[in-house]
Formats: C-alpha cells, structure tokens, sequence
C-alpha cells in the first residue's frame, strides 16, 4: 500500500514536471513570436520609410516618385488586417521602379543618392529575414500547440493561436544585388 503510494506520487510529480516545462517552453515560444512581431514590424516601417524618403527626394522620375511614394504611404498606414497585401504592394512597387540596374544607377548619381541606395537596398533585404525568424516562431509554436497534452491540459491558456504572416517579399534584383 505505501509502495503504490509512493509511486503514484512520483508519477504525479513527473508529469507534473512535464506539464510545468511543456508550458514553459510555449511561453517562451509566444515571447518569441511576439519579439520576432516586433522586429518585422520595425524592419516593414524602415523598407517604407525609406521607400518614402526616396520617392520625396527627387532623384527619381515623376512617375516612379507617384508609384514608390503612393505604396510606402499605403504601407506605413496600413490596418492590420490589410498588411500583407499593402506590404506585397510595396514589394511589386519596389520591383517595378527599381526592376532595371539603370534606375538605382540615376539614383547613385545624385546627391545622397549613393547612402539612400545602400539604405533601401539593407532595407529590402532585411525584411524577408525577419519574415522568416517570425514565421519560423510561429511555425515551433502551432507544431507545440497541435499536442494532445497541451491541447488537453489547455496549456496554452488563452494565447490565441499565432498567425504567419505571408507577403511577397522578394527585392528588386538591381537592389538585392547590392553590396551594404
């Protein structure tokens, strides 16, 4: 009788362990989507700002200026339901006004125009890796999430379940090319 006392005891406290660790674990993953949120947050609002402060400058023509300023605008006020769509915007933009060599040429030649090409260039890079750091989070976090244990035990508590977020990201090749 003692020793089924004992034992149970034991194993209510391995599992206890397991539960406690396990929710651990999906606590620091949710801190991490939030983090890695965050920093693509952060690298979004630099690419428009950027785009923006480009388009503004004059070195571009009339047209491209309309174009870049009109999609980094869009961008940097976008709601949150409509982020990835008005960011994809601003890659198809970027794409479209600096598709040719040719282009971040003109802009290298006026003044500034060589810092704000390596700028927009660190820019446009910058995003599609923190895009992956986040969904490679959320990603760990759902495969976590899908367990039966934590799915039983409710161990996610009310964390509401996180969302990849999907753009077009890919740089214009004239930027992408680019040395920082």
């Amino acid at each position: 009788m003692t020793q089924t006392l004992i034992w149970t005891v034991v194993a209510l406290i391995a599992i206890g362990l397991y539960l406690s660790w396990t929710a651990g674990r999906l606590d620091r993953l949710h801190a991490r989507i939030d983090a890695a949120r965050a920093a693509l947050d952060a690298q979004l609002l630099r690419r428009a700002s950027v785009a923006q402060e480009l388009a503004t400058s004059g070195v571009l023509d009339p047209a491209a200026s309309i174009v870049l300023y009109q999609a980094a605008h869009a961008a940097r006020q976008a709601e949150e339901e409509q982020r990835e769509v008005i960011e994809s915007e601003l890659s198809q933009a970027l794409r479209a006004v600096f598709g040719e060599p040719e282009q971040v040429e003109a802009v290298q030649q006026a003044p500034g125009g060589e810092e704000a090409a390596r700028e927009l260039a660190a820019a446009v890079r910058r995003v599609p890796m923190a895009r992956r750091f986040h969904n490679d989070s959320v990603r760990a976090a759902r495969a976590l999430r899908r367990h039966r244990t934590v799915r039983w035990f409710r161990l996610a508590g009310h964390a509401p379940f996180p969302l990849a977020f999907e753009m077009d990201d890919e740089p214009p090749v004239a930027l992408a090319d680019r040395p920082t």
